[in-house]
Formats: C-alpha cells, structure tokens, sequence
C-alpha cells in the first residue's frame, strides 16, 4: 500500500524506500540518531511582475547526489567551520543580532549567515556583498572563485578579504528551522533564508550538483508536486506554500522579519507494520501508509 500524503495522490508521493527499515531500527532501539550538522539554504527570488508573485530559484539536485537525489530544493549546504573563526567585513545585522535570531550562539549564526551568503554564490553565483555596505559587487566571471570556495580551498572571509568585498547581511531574512527526521542516514539542522535577486546580477543557468534550474512561482512549484511532477523534500515544499500570499520578493523579506524559528523535526510513529511520520505544525505533509516487515511496497521505486 503506497503512503498517503495528505492533500497529494497517495501514488505520488511514497516513504523513501530507505525509511521504513530504520524507523523500525530506530523504535527497536538498533540505530543510534546521527548528529544533525548546521546548514543553511536560501530561497532566492525575483520579481515576476505578474499576477502570480515572484519567482523562487530552484535545483534539481542529480541522481548521484548522497542527499535528496532527483528532488529540487534551493541552493544550500554545510557549515564550514572556518566562517565561525574568520569573520569577513560585514554590513547588516551583526553576528551577535543574528545569534539573538536564530536562537543560537554568536559564532554559530556567523557561521551559518556566512554559509547562507557562501553556498547561494557557489551554486548560483548570486554574490549577496559588495564593496560597502550599500552598494552590490560589480558583475563579472567569478567561476574560478565559486570553484575554489566549492573545493574548499579558501574560506568566504579570505574570499572577501581578497576582493575587498563586504558581507551584506542584510540582503537575508531567516524564514525557517528544519531538522532532518532521527531515523535519516544523513541529517542537518537547517536555517532557511529569503533574498531577492540583487539588480545586475542573474543566477547560473548551470549548476554542478544539479541537471536542471528553474525559475518557478510558489503557485507552479506547489502544484507540480501536489502533481507529483517536482519531488521536493517538506521542508522545501513547505516554505514554498508560505511564499504563496506575497506578490513580490521584497514583500516576503519583510515578513521574514516576523517569523519565528522554532525548530521544525518530524516524528515517526509505529504501530504494526503502520508507519506514520507528522512533522508538528505542518499536517499536510503527514505520510501515512502500510509497509510489512519484509521490506518497502512494491510499487515504491528501488
């Protein structure tokens, strides 16, 4: 019996078939929770001028990726240690601002704004500094940049420390918390950012960890996975339906301002060979359904 998403077809949306065997490992007391790593994402928007509202940056992540293959999510990553112990020039709200924000310390939230402004620049090449603290960096090939930072070969603080750039904190509204389910192999605990696009600069049409971008409006996305035509994850699917009532990007950075962020972590319940997974405060994406001992439903994919 394929699970039940609510508001979805059932068919559309089945458990991971990787999911059923350590939520039973981890009810049993077998599995040990992996320690979730910080990270952090930002939904990137523009303007569409239509009626629709703005449009969100979106990847489908590659069917050889570790993490979420074959599902569009924003540009996003890990941590990198380095931006808790280099700070770069900085414009905006302080680290310390940001920590009283997102709930944790001083050298966590400059770590994880720096991962914010780092992975939407690596991914997308979306620079969101400049030289001061109100003008936008000048557009230019920054491939051999992004590829260094994407190697690891230079923290975000040499990068602007190297071109004079300064951090602009302020083009970034936190939006949401999500922390990847216990029973996951793989798991992080996620700060969600909004941007608008800054003018003059265009995200990558191509991006190495991803086969396909798209510029979609909150309205399309949604529907193309109620669909089932864009796997998503429910954290990415959820900020998306939250987007839906602004018309435009600067008006849904300016409710960010007003959100809370309250850890978001879904919940395994089982009974039987009857599994349950309910995120708190987001019934919608309950996935509910039967799986036997043995192993998945037949008709989830392999």
């Amino acid at each position: 019996m394929a699970a039940n998403l609510s508001g979805p077809p059932a068919a559309a949306h089945p458990m991971p078939p990787g999911w059923p065997a350590r939520i039973r490992a981890l009810a049993a007391g077998r599995l040990t929770p992996v320690t979730p790593k910080p990270a952090a994402t930002v939904v990137l928007l523009r303007d569409s001028g239509t009626a629709e509202g703005p449009q969100a940056y979106l990847l489908r992540r590659r069917s050889s990726m570790a993490f979420a293959a074959g599902m569009y999510a924003y540009p996003g990553g890990g941590v990198d240690p380095r931006d808790a112990e280099q700070a770069p020039a900085w414009a905006g709200p302080s680290p310390q601002e940001w920590a009283a924000r997102l709930g944790v310390d001083r050298a966590t939230a400059q770590a994880v704004v720096c991962a914010a402004v780092r992975e939407t620049f690596e991914e997308a090449g979306v620079l969101l500094a400049g030289p001061d603290a109100h003008t936008m960096a000048p557009e230019r090939d920054w491939s051999a940049e992004r590829a260094a930072l994407e190697a690891h070969e230079l923290s975000f603080a040499e990068f602007c420390r190297e071109h004079e750039l300064v951090l602009r904190s302020d083009l970034l509204g936190g939006w949401a918390r999500w922390i990847t389910p216990a029973f996951e192999e793989r798991r992080y605990d996620t700060w969600f950012f909004v941007a608008a696009l800054p003018p003059g600069q265009r995200a990558a049409r191509e991006v190495g960890e991803a086969d396909r971008v798209a510029w979609l409006s909150p309205a399309e996305a949604v529907q193309g996975y109620t669909e089932g035509r864009y796997g998503m994850l429910p954290p990415t699917v959820s900020v998306l339906r939250e987007l839906l009532p602004f018309g435009t990007a600067g008006a849904a950075l300016e409710a960010a301002g007003e959100r809370t962020l309250t850890p978001v972590l879904g919940q395994a319940e089982l009974m039987g060979d009857r599994m349950t997974i309910r995120w708190s405060g987001y019934e919608e994406l309950t996935i509910d359904g039967d799986y036997p001992e043995e192993g998945p439903p037949a008709d989830d994919p392999q």
